[in-house]
């Protein structure tokens, strides 16, 4: 079954996929059902599994394309357009990505448009062989860019200048983009998980955050990586070993069947072991 198929299964009545333009949550559910990447796109998708890709004249070669679905341009105010065709309908719609707006310019159309909830996403979060392709091919970008960033000079150097750097490199191995802005932070600005980086020269003895990802066909690596500049201090040295302890009881205790929460408490609890339970704020990794 295709994609579309597998989602019409668990339709009672029309669904449309659609966010504003420009916004990832909304367009990457079109991505994932059609493959046709875009920022102003959306698909309607009836309960006999037939469907309509609705897009502006720039993605209309694009959409054109697309196998299994029936195209149709639109003006580049896609919603109210949309809107206009579908009136007198009853329409679901995904209310995590669809704002009011979006809402008002269906409903001022004469559109029946009710809310729907993680439909798509119920199938998303189980990924198929290709997905774990390409989230495979993501990390291992990944890894080669952090491999490469470990042989850079960091001292003397900013974060801004490092975070371009990785920015940089992402693209010059062939990635789309990054998948979120990359996040350098040393010495005291690491004790924000969520640094901006500055124009400060980095200094030696002080550990460096690097937090970086990229995306490849649509899908997001995430890493965070310390790196230290010199030699540590005793106290960095102890906190740095037990979060290395924690990362490694928690990969140890990864498991089909074992839920996020108790991978989370195994590595929490080492972590805790060491002395450092209340520095550990952050959760463990993300999911997928």
């Amino acid at each position: 079954m295709t994609r579309i198929e597998r989602l019409a299964a668990l339709l009672e009545e029309p669904l449309l996929v659609a966010g504003p333009p420009y916004v990832l949550g909304g367009q990457a559910n079109v991505r994932y059902l059609t493959g046709m990447q875009s920022s102003n796109a959306a698909l309607l998708v009836e309960p006999d599994a037939s469907a309509t890709l609705y897009a502006d004249f720039r993605y209309a070669t694009r959409g054109r394309d697309v196998e299994g679905v029936t195209f149709m341009e639109t003006a580049r105010g896609l919603l109210p357009a949309i809107g206009e065709l579908l009136t007198g309908r009853r329409i679901a719609f995904e209310e995590a990505h669809l704002p009011f707006s979006g809402y008002r310019a269906l409903v001022d159309q004469g559109v029946d448009a009710v809310p729907s909830a993680g439909v798509v996403e119920s199938l998303r979060a189980v990924k198929d062989d290709e997905e774990i392709a390409i989230m495979r091919r993501a990390s291992a970008l990944s890894d080669e860019i952090f491999d490469a960033l470990s042989k850079e000079r960091f001292t003397r150097r900013t974060e801004r200048e490092l975070a371009w750097w990785v920015e940089r490199s992402f693209r010059e191995a062939g990635a789309e983009g990054v998948s979120f802005p990359t996040i350098v932070a040393a010495g005291e600005t690491a004790t924000s998980p969520h640094a901006e980086p500055g124009d400060e020269a980095i200094e030696e003895g002080v550990l460096v955050i690097v937090d970086a990802g990229c995306v490849v066909d649509g899908y997001c690596s995430d890493c965070t990586r310390t790196f230290a500049t010199a030699p540590l201090p005793g106290e960095l040295k102890e906190a740095y070993a037990a979060c290395l302890q924690g990362q490694e009881a928690g990969l140890q205790a990864v498991a089909p069947g074992r839920s996020g929460v108790e991978v989370d408490g195994v590595a929490r609890g080492a972590i805790d072991a060491a002395g450092y339970g209340k520095a550990f704020g952050h959760g463990l990794g993300h999911g997928v």
